[in-house]
């Protein structure tokens, strides 16, 4: 089972709006023990969201989805989740008494006055795929979806990252913390990286829970000291218990290739 992020909307890839929910969504893992293991940016594209989400459907996957969710003319998640699911689009009752409530709560007498145009097309907001369970929106009631380990959320920060917090700790709380994670890394000088890949090979050879990474930079004058020069971020990461044993190994090689090692890595 891997988590995915699913980012929806024109905006985004237009460049009109620059997206947050991928460092958020690392972040609120992050605090849980949990990492993203992948990530994709869609315009609003239906026929694109249906084959997508078809896809990621068929998978074991946890996947949180943001924006498209409302019901203007260029919102189509919830009509093409329903289609990858090949299940109708049907007002959710739970969906029903919240978004009455919300408009109820912005009226000016406490009613939800459903002579009115707008407010009955507010419950289209409310219209998911059969079979759904409701994503509770703490911040003006109208909610998301949750369907087949898939989170349906608006592309509103505001709403969507406490939506994505009460997912994970209602449906995953088992995984919280469930795979122990550590990093510990170095600057090397002096190098190039395919001087370093044998070593790194040999380092997942022989300690199997621990993977290497390597960042090469030709130079960062923003963060100033070390960084300013040419140099590869090199670390291991994965099983904690395993990571100063592989660390030493890593570091040991690289002297023994004649780089130059700052440690740790910072500036």
């Amino acid at each position: 089972m891997a988590i995915g992020l699913i980012v929806i909307g024109d905006e985004i890839l237009s460049g009109r709006r620059n997206d947050k929910h991928l460092p958020k969504t690392i972040e609120l893992l992050g605090e849980r023990g949990m990492h993203l293991d992948w990530a994709e940016y869609i315009g609003d594209d239906p026929a694109r969201i249906t084959a997508t989400l078809r896809r990621t459907f068929a998978s074991d996957d946890v996947v949180f989805c943001t924006g498209g969710i409302g019901a203007t003319p260029d919102d189509h998640t919830r009509q093409c989740a329903a289609q990858a699911l090949g299940v109708p689009l049907a007002l959710h009752p739970e969906a029903e008494r919240l978004i009455l409530e919300r408009i109820a709560d912005t009226s000016g007498d406490g009613q939800a006055d459903l002579t009115q145009a707008d407010n009955r097309h507010r419950l289209k907001m409310g219209e998911f795929p059969v079979g759904c369970e409701i994503l509770p929106n703490p911040y003006n009631k109208i909610p998301g979806f949750s369907i087949r380990r898939h989170h349906f959320m608006p592309g509103f920060p505001v709403m969507a990252w406490p939506m994505m917090a009460w997912a994970l700790d209602h449906y995953y709380l088992d995984l919280h913390h469930l795979r122990p994670h550590g990093e510990r890394s170095m600057l090397v000088f002096g190098l190039a990286e395919s001087t370093l890949t044998p070593l790194m090979e040999q380092i997942e050879t022989e300690f199997a829970a621990v993977k290497v990474f390597s960042l090469p930079s030709v130079g960062d004058s923003e963060r100033g000291g070390h960084y300013a020069r040419r140099h590869i971020d090199l670390g291991v990461k994965g099983d904690p218990a395993l990571l100063d044993g592989a660390f030493e190994a890593l570091r040991k090689g690289v002297e023994a290739l004649g780089g130059e090692i700052v440690e740790p890595a910072a500036s």
